[in-house]
């Protein structure tokens, strides 16, 4: 019944405090609807009600008008597979992010949740208990809800002030295409041997509209090297929807693995993926389990800094949308081998942080919107005559 499943919090969220991120809670787990709800609103944000199912959430949503959905995918009566379009309908703009727990089902569904238009995923401790151990998945969800929250705020204007108003910067201007020109490289204009792509919050569907604008005929002419911060078993799946959508062999990178033209890998969730060989001369995939770096495993630099050591200035390289600055090590010790790197742009970017760090350090020998990377790329791979 409707009495027992839909809750919202007892210090009046409901109607919602001004200045304050709304959050709407669905999943069919009353312990993690629980401690959710807890977690959420000791950060400070506005748990406006919890949900046992979609259709309680839908029906919550139009008395909440919350700026961050938090949706479970398996639950009762309508999954969160098909409570996502009909809240993008309700309330476009409407943040959401799936919830799932860690299973090859459940992160092709996530995948295609974010086609559909949820802003990113997060993976779930398997149990009860882990979710209520899990520091790493509080600290995440936490961070989530904050940047998206502050994204849909940038949508509905400035908000009121106050003290529990969480500040939000001003809109992003829309960048004009920068032209693709590319700075003058120490080492002198080699080819690219290789195409690199870095990547976080908001990547999966901008790696694959980037590789499905390059297009499978220049995508043969070198390897692709990707850095997408993902969790284990969601690399993997994520590999497999960029083969089927750009008609180019794609898997995670093995251990050993030569790196061939014509072929996608993808860094495996939770190890870093490293080159090794001779600079100049055929190289291979090695994986390792080292600390994280930026916090992260697998981490963007660790890539990019072998690749400028083991081929310099034939390196190409994109940073796209991502929390933190991961990357930015990478680009420096790239640029300064005399590769080139082009960063996407804040107001096509679900997160501006890791192309922004790059652009502000000066890195980036071009800004784009994201519909013109990848044409910006064809053109710089075809015309060199790689």
């Amino acid at each position: 019944m409707l009495a027992a499943t839909a809750t919202t919090p007892a210090s009046g969220a409901a109607a919602g405090a001004p200045g304050r991120i709304k959050v709407l809670i669905a999943d069919d787990s009353a312990v993690v609807r629980g401690l959710v709800a807890r977690w959420i609103g000791e950060a400070g944000f506005n748990v406006v009600g919890t949900a046992a199912n979609g259709r309680i959430a839908l029906e919550m949503m139009g008395r909440s008008d919350p700026d961050v959905v938090l949706l479970d995918i398996d639950m009762p009566e309508l999954d969160g597979t098909q409570a996502l379009p009909l809240m993008l309908a309700r309330s476009p703009g409407l943040q959401v992010v799936m919830m799932s727990t860690l299973t090859t089902r459940n992160a092709d569904i996530s995948l295609k949740c974010l086609a559909l238009g949820a802003v990113d995923y997060l993976a779930k401790p398997e149990s009860n208990r882990g979710v209520t151990t899990s520091d790493a998945f509080r600290s995440e969800l936490v961070e989530r809800v904050r940047v998206f929250g502050a994204a849909r705020a940038r949508r509905r204007g400035p908000a009121p002030a106050g003290p529990s108003a969480v500040p939000v910067p001003a809109p992003a201007a829309a960048r004009p295409a920068a032209p693709v020109a590319l700075r003058p490289k120490p080492r002198g204009g080699l080819p690219p041997r290789v195409l690199l792509i870095g990547s976080s919050t908001g990547g999966p569907r901008a790696v694959g509209e980037v590789l499905e604008k390059i297009g499978a005929p220049t995508l043969r002419k070198l390897p692709v090297l990707i850095v997408q911060h993902m969790p284990p078993v969601f690399t993997a799946v994520f590999a497999e929807h960029l083969g089927a959508r750009t008609g180019i062999p794609a898997a995670e990178g093995k251990m050993d693995e030569p790196v061939l033209p014509g072929r996608i890998y993808v860094a495996p969730g939770g190890r870093h993926m490293r080159l090794a060989g001779s600079p100049g001369r055929d190289l291979a995939i090695r994986l390792d389990d080292g600390p994280a770096v930026n916090f992260c495993r697998p981490a963007v630099d660790v890539l990019f800094q072998d690749a400028a050591a083991l081929y310099g200035g034939a390196t190409l390289s994109v940073i796209l949308t991502g929390m933190g600055s991961d990357g930015t090590n990478g680009a420096r010790a790239l640029v300064e081998a005399g590769g080139a790197v082009l960063a996407q742009d804040e107001a096509t970017s679900t997160v501006w942080g890791m192309p922004g760090s790059v652009a502000k350090a000066g890195l980036a020998q071009a800004v784009l919107p994201l519909p013109e990377i990848g044409p910006a790329l064809r053109t710089l791979i075809a015309g060199s005559g790689a």
